[in-house]
């Protein structure tokens, strides 16, 4: 009976690996062919997640409109992308000048991707602003910019594109969002503010789009770090805070979320949370226990405020 069992294990293990293989090339295929032949916009491709959005939905042979304020990073990414596409699987990129910021520009770019390919399928708003500090050393117009970069842009672009996909009664509308549109951090109120905004706004769209089969979804990662830069050591074990703080800002890999999102495409989710254990229950515990969470994070202030910081 033992040897059979020690037998059977190599032949188990070998099984599991040939099904999860199978999932992924099936998941793979299932992925291009959602997107194949599709329109998607993606905002600031220029960014790290924006690259990798790009990356992923090239390769599965959408017709992609890259939108980015610097014109010599958007052929950069151009460059690479065709350099290692199958020119006969994949459509040449549209590049697209676009500040979202700066909110007058927006609706002729939205008629100029109209213009070229007749609709769009799939917008992807990825378009960021971060700024911290304290309240009130942030200036009312460094706020107003973060709202024009995190919130007006992105409506009133979506709003170009959606009469469209309403008139031929299809479209999905993502929006990269943030855990912070769930739960403030302090610090960070403008960031915070403007990422409330537009989860209250695309909340409301999706309800009131679904008679017109557009959907729209949201994927709220913790933050999106960089490349290259990875967590630094620090004797965070002396606070409950500083470990709670070190969990909620790690963040996830550009790669990992924009795989995401083509999953969200994919399977037409609504919403979708990248986040570990910690900001997750910290979303819970702001939702039903409110007093308690705010107590935790004053007290977070407090110790903040108290200590020196490096340099």
């Amino acid at each position: 009976m033992g040897v059979t069992a020690v037998l059977m294990l190599p032949l188990l293990l070998l099984g599991i690996s040939g099904l999860l293989f199978i999932y992924q090339e099936v998941s793979r295929l299932w992925s291009k062919s959602a997107v194949q032949n599709k329109v998607v916009v993606i905002t600031d491709a220029i960014s790290g997640l924006g690259k990798e959005c790009a990356r992923v939905f090239h390769t599965g042979g959408a017709r992609l409109v890259l939108c980015g304020k610097n014109w010599e990073r958007l052929e950069m990414l151009y460059d690479a992308l065709i350099s290692v596409a199958d020119p006969s699987k994949t459509f040449t990129p549209k590049l697209v000048l676009l500040d979202l910021s700066d909110i007058s520009c927006v609706q002729d770019v939205a008629k100029e991707v109209l213009d070229c390919y007749g609709c769009v399928d799939v917008l992807i708003n990825n378009a960021s602003v971060k700024v911290k500090g304290p309240a009130h050393k942030i200036s009312l117009e460094l706020d107003k910019k973060i709202m024009d970069a995190n919130y007006f842009g992105p409506i009133t672009l979506t709003k170009a594109l959606l009469p469209n996909m309403i008139s031929r009664r299809t479209g999905q509308i993502v929006l990269v969002n943030n855990i912070q549109g769930k739960l403030g951090i302090p610090f960070r109120t403008a960031y915070a503010a403007s990422k409330h905004a537009a989860l209250g706004f695309f909340d409301c769209l999706r309800a009131e789009v679904e008679e017109y089969e557009v959907l729209v979804s949201t994927v709220s990662p913790t933050f999106i770090r960089s490349y290259h830069v990875y967590p630094g050591q620090g004797n965070w074990e002396a606070s409950i805070w500083k470990f709670f703080f070190r969990k909620l800002t790690y963040g996830v890999h550009p790669m990992d979320v924009a795989e995401e999102v083509m999953r969200t495409v994919r399977r037409k989710k609504q919403e979708v949370y990248m986040a570990n254990p910690i900001p997750r229950a910290a979303v819970y515990v702001r939702t039903f226990f409110p007093e308690l969470f705010f107590a935790v994070v004053a007290c977070g202030v407090k110790e903040k405020l108290n200590v020196p910081e490096e340099g």
